[in-house]
């Protein structure tokens, strides 16, 4: 595996501070990939249980964000990090500013899955690209913990694959709206969903960019 190492430090509290962070970090990302594993089930299934679940449990995605942000601050303030430190602390600001985006998208997911477009079709199209959206994600956080590069150019590269599925997608979603304008509404609302699932797989590939550039 082609990891970058973490520094030891004569501080063994500097340490400390570092790995309590990017513990924070894993378990912010572990909440937005169940927001977004959530927000997918509750659009396939028109669940607005689920998506009311979705969008209050934002609130501490947006809070969590601002809770490590504040820390690294507070850590580059305090330690002046050099070097890899430093790197590894504006990957991870970054990082987590991405992770509030998915979140916001998971939010948006559920806030138009409630307009309850049941079209069976337009569903499991969009579940399956959200699947597979949720597994980049998952499999981004894992190579953070890592801190796997060789794993974040491969999880780079699966991108293409999400945005190919869903330029499928939408050439269908046209096709049904010329079939029958009447499906018009439902389908725009489809395309709304489309693409907030395929702007997550733009983040996951931002994330795995700021392992190449800082890392």
């Amino acid at each position: 595996m082609d990891n970058f190492k973490l520094n030891t430090h004569i501080s063994g509290q500097f340490n400390a501070e570092l790995e309590h962070i990017r513990t924070e970090v894993s378990k912010m990302g572990g909440l937005v990939e169940q927001q977004l594993t959530n927000a997918i089930e509750a659009m396939h299934n028109q669940d607005s249980d689920l998506a009311n679940h979705v969008i209050e449990g934002d609130k501490k995605v947006n809070k969590m964000e601002m809770d490590i942000d504040e820390a690294c601050v507070r850590i580059i303030a305090k330690r002046q990090p050099a070097a890899s430190d430093l790197r590894l602390i504006m990957v991870i600001i970054k990082t987590i500013s991405e992770l509030e985006r998915i979140g916001d998208m998971a939010n948006k997911i559920c806030q138009t899955a409630l307009e309850k477009f049941s079209h069976q079709p337009l569903l499991v199209n969009l579940e399956s690209l959200g699947q597979h959206t949720v597994t980049m994600l998952h499999d981004v956080l894992d190579a953070f913990a890592r801190m796997d590069l060789k794993d974040a150019l491969c999880i780079y590269r699966e991108n293409k694959k999400i945005d190919q599925e869903y330029e499928g997608i939408v050439r269908q979603l046209m096709t049904y709206m010329m079939e029958d304008p009447r499906t018009i509404p439902k389908v725009l609302t489809a395309l709304f969903c489309a693409r907030s699932i395929e702007r997550i797989g733009d983040r996951c590939q931002n994330i795995c960019e700021f392992y190449f550039l800082f890392c």
